[in-house]
């Protein structure tokens, strides 16, 4: 039960005003300054005791009081009841716990020695103020995890090639614990950081509400101070493991006081221990980071009772949210604009969209196995992830007239080549063979092949005939020579290489530029 410094004076006036002058619970809450609340509590209880006014002769105050506070001291005393502030700080941290509360708790343990509700805040803010600096925030049980980076560095010497690497030092702290997670990664970047928020979960066994990183590049794409724009790939690990992020402002060290304090101490307890000694890769490096950061959790406040293992076990631990089935996966985000051949590159490899998304701005999502494209929040493509330099096309992406050109093949339009003639197969043969690709040849030959509807056999023969002894690999030189039909022409007839016409009168001559 709670009530408002119920003192054994105010109990028997409750009492009196309900039993004897039958005043409502709101007047009896003017008159005695009690809660409507605790007012209601005293009544209900004395129902249950079955009592009636006027109290037995024989009760006194202590009497009385043991009635309603069985386990409390109703010793009087002029002197107060000093709380265990560092313990009721403690109990602050937990989720839904406030000082209302505490106060009423300490009220029921002391009712006849404790502070007033104003004098037992008062005299806790005064014992906060006393406390270091850093202490002085409060911080939820479950609710915040700041993160950062340390500044100094450990070096990595490849045991191959002798080359130094230096390894970051990546460093989480739990707000209301202070209970701390480091490992080393070659780098800041995207991939190192996200993966380290991963295995920092792991350790932790669970999910704050919410992660307080500094404004690093890789988590914070704009620092801003009041609408900081995040990494896409940071806010998907966010999603996947339902936790809201908070970047500290910029230019306010009191954001990230407790991680500031966490990697002094990771640098103190973990780096410098480490610093004569050499590493000759990334995991045996972070197998004696994490010997040391057992001893670092378990090594006791000096100001508060307990160590950050304890502190862990009994206020974070149980409020952190559990971790979803499948830990997530990185994927690189990246926008994108579709080029005019319905095709976007990523990492030197092409990828299909459907072709009426060309122009459009698109998100592109790599993983591991798979590229994912997306529009407008929805998934237009997907194609398995290639690691080389090439271009994957799905033929449902293409406009209709360029998913028949991937029915061809390099034999299929040699074959017809053939069948019209050796100069026609040796001029498409030419043009397979200069392209990088052969299908960036297709169109050409095609092109070529299709004259084929329009003129005889021979003529087109001869056509390329002229061509290849020109070295004239254009389709349109080709259609000149037979809208010309310069094919027709005996063979002593000497062709002009540029098939046009020599004599102009806007053709000047050599002696124009004596």
């Amino acid at each position: 039960m709670s009530a408002k410094r119920t003192s054994m004076r105010n109990l028997r006036e409750v009492l009196r005003l309900s039993y004897s002058a039958g005043l409502s619970i709101r007047k009896i809450s003017a008159s005695t300054k009690i809660s409507v609340g605790s007012i209601q509590n005293i009544l209900k209880m004395a129902e249950q005791l079955k009592l009636a006014w006027p109290l037995p002769h024989d009760w006194d105050d202590q009497t009385l009081a043991l009635k309603f506070y069985p386990r409390s001291d109703a010793k009087p005393s002029s002197k107060y009841q000093e709380p265990v502030w560092s313990e009721l700080h403690l109990e602050l941290k937990k989720k839904g716990v406030t000082k209302q509360l505490l106060w009423e708790e300490y009220t029921q343990q002391y009712p006849n020695r404790c502070y007033s509700y104003s004098q037992f805040c008062a005299r806790y803010a005064d014992w906060l103020k006393k406390q270091k600096r850093s202490m002085r925030q409060t911080h939820r049980a479950g609710e915040k995890l700041f993160i950062d980076y340390a500044g100094p560095t450990i070096p990595v010497v490849c045991a191959a090639s002798g080359e130094i690497r230096t390894a970051q030092i990546f460093v989480a702290v739990l707000g209301a614990s202070s209970y701390t997670y480091a490992e080393a990664t070659l780098s800041q970047s995207l991939a190192d950081w996200l993966g380290s928020h991963v295995r920092a979960f792991e350790f932790f066994g669970g999910t704050p509400v919410m992660l307080i990183p500094d404004n690093l590049k890789s988590g914070v794409n704009k620092a801003c101070r009041y609408e900081p724009e995040l990494n896409p790939s940071y806010q998907q690990l966010a999603a996947h493991y339902g936790v809201a992020v908070v970047p500290a402002r910029p230019y306010k060290p009191k954001d990230k006081a407790k991680a500031e304090i966490g990697v002094q101490v990771v640098e103190r307890w973990i780096m410098a221990k480490l610093r004569h000694q050499t590493f000759f890769s990334l995991a045996e490096l972070n197998q004696c980071i994490r010997a040391l950061l057992m001893d670092l959790n378990q090594k006791p406040f000096k100001q508060w009772p307990g160590n950050r293992r304890q502190w862990f076990e009994k206020l974070d631990q149980p409020a952190l949210s559990p971790l979803p089935k499948y830990a997530y996966q990185y994927t690189d985000i990246k926008a994108a604009r579709v080029n005019i051949d319905y095709h976007i590159i990523y990492d030197q490899h092409l990828y299909s969209v459907p072709h009426p998304c060309v122009g459009e701005q698109v998100e592109l999502h790599a993983g591991d196995p798979l590229i994912e494209i997306y529009f407008q929040g929805k998934r237009i493509a997907s194609h398995v992830r290639k690691f080389y330099p090439g271009t994957t096309t799905d033929p449902g992406h293409m406009p209709e007239r360029h998913a028949r050109h991937q029915q061809w093949t390099p034999g299929r339009l040699m074959n017809w080549a053939q069948a019209i003639g050796p100069d026609v197969l040796q001029w498409v043969k030419a043009q397979l063979q200069r392209k990088a690709h052969p299908e960036q040849a297709y169109r050409v030959c095609l092109g070529l092949l299709s004259l084929s509807r329009t003129y005889p056999a021979e003529r087109l023969n001869q056509a390329c005939a002229l061509a290849n002894q020109q070295a004239l690999f254009k389709l349109k030189n080709v259609k000149t020579i037979l809208q010309s039909n310069l094919d027709k022409l005996p063979s002593s007839v000497p062709v002009q290489s540029s098939l046009l016409p020599q004599d102009h009168e806007n053709i000047r001559g050599a002696h124009s530029f004596h």
